[in-house]
């Protein structure tokens, strides 16, 4: 059965407090994702709710890894939480070479600037990432994470929530929007 991926992302109104708040809790590492999306050409994985990504995550050390993702669709409406199948690859060239000869084809790339933080709260272990995307100037985001049993689902949100509240940040603040979608929209 697949670990889902309970997770929810926000707008970030002040990001200096949330990287203390953060600070406090986790030490930070600071990495540049470059993300490939990809689909058919009829687009049936978007039309789905699926995604096929790859990522080449460099760090701030200059370390490199490369990563295959496949999510399926979203098994919590609210917060858009998937099931998440993801593994390690040495080249991401080859990877694209194979998704492509199977018949998918690249979508959409972009970068995304992160901070990652590491802790445990509430009985969980969470990601905090905080993200911004060059192309999307000005926005902030956080996204707040943990594995979970599918059965688990539901108490991992709740843990995800209340941290989330313990630094400032509320449902208000809370957004669905892909950032496939908002580059795509800021691309024109």
């Amino acid at each position: 059965m697949a670990t889902i991926e309970a997770e929810l992302k926000a707008v970030v109104r002040d990001p200096d407090r949330l990287n203390r708040l953060l600070a406090n809790r986790a030490d930070s590492i600071r990495s540049t994702y470059a993300d490939r999306y990809f689909d058919f050409p009829d687009r049936r994985f978007t039309e789905q709710g699926r995604e096929l990504r790859v990522r080449t995550v460099t760090d701030d050390t200059g370390e490199r890894r490369v990563l295959l993702t496949y999510k399926e669709p979203a098994v919590d409406d609210d917060s858009g939480s998937k099931p998440e199948h993801e593994t390690t690859a040495a080249e991401a060239d080859v990877l694209v070479t194979v998704l492509t000869t199977l018949g998918v084809e690249e979508v959409i790339s972009f970068e995304k600037r992160c901070v990652n933080y590491r802790f445990s709260a509430r009985g969980w272990e969470l990601l905090a990432t905080v993200v911004t995307v060059p192309e999307l100037a000005g926005k902030t985001f956080i996204e707040l994470e943990t594995a979970a049993h599918p059965d688990d689902v539901d108490a991992a949100l709740r843990a995800v929530k209340a941290v989330l509240g313990e630094l400032g940040i509320g449902p208000g603040d809370y957004t669905r929007e892909a950032y496939t979608d908002a580059v795509a929209a800021q691309r024109g």
